[in-house]
């Protein structure tokens, strides 16, 4: 029993997990003009990717004004050259550290492919003409589930939280327009430096960063150390 144990121990060791990447290089002369366009290649073949569930999943990270982080996946929902928008519930934790402190770093983590791409940047709310617009677009259910759940805070229990969305499915049975909530809306990450990242075997990776001109005259590319 004891070296049985001793084996699994070994085998979820992570310190002896890894893998080669093996992928083409990534080349200055390759890429597109700016992030928006760089993004919008890899975001198609991330999506054509049968391996990659959710490609417009990322992991934002927000922090509080003294520089505490939190991060949580949050789906991508819109973007050009303006910036990435995603939505949520204004009350949230990530609300709150935005309204905060609009420093914002996103991750998509396309680990199939050996890609992930790094924005960071600072967030604002988008119009409420903007959100509407999106909120139309959701399921029935999910808008049910927006006015449905006080997004990050504590609750009884599982029950409280049905019992909620039975109360607004009675209020606004399908078919019927469910309204825009007043606390829930999109934010725009307006970009700064955006990093796309090939992995490489022996971890000799390609970083290849996009970095906003001070004077706003365009874009220029660094190539970062792996």
């Amino acid at each position: 029993m004891g070296r049985v144990t001793e084996a699994r121990d070994a085998a979820l060791d992570p310190a002896v997990m890894r893998e080669q990447y093996r992928t083409a290089e990534l080349d200055e002369s390759a890429l597109a003009p700016d992030p928006s366009g760089q993004f919008a290649r890899w975001f198609e073949d991330a999506a054509a990717s049968p391996e990659i569930h959710e490609p417009n999943a990322m992991v934002v990270s927000t922090a509080t004004p003294d520089g505490r982080p939190s991060s949580r996946t949050v789906l991508l929902k819109h973007y050009d050259e303006r910036g990435f928008v995603f939505f949520t519930n204004y009350a949230s934790r990530k609300g709150a550290e935005l309204a905060a402190n609009p420093y914002v770093s996103l991750l998509f983590p396309w680990h199939p492919v050996a890609r992930q791409v790094i924005v960071t940047g600072t967030a604002a709310r988008v119009g409420r003409d903007e959100t509407a617009a999106y909120f139309r677009t959701r399921p029935h259910g999910s808008q049910l589930g927006a006015w449905a759940s006080a997004q990050s805070s504590v609750i009884g229990s599982r029950t409280e939280l049905l019992s909620r969305y039975e109360e607004l499915a009675e209020r606004y049975p399908r078919g019927e327009q469910v309204p825009v909530p007043p606390h829930w809306g999109g934010f725009r990450v307006a970009p700064d430096a955006v990093e796309f990242w090939q992995g490489h075997e022996n971890r000799l990776h390609d970083r290849l960063r996009y970095v906003a001109e001070a004077d706003g005259a365009g874009w220029r590319v660094e190539r970062l150390s792996p």
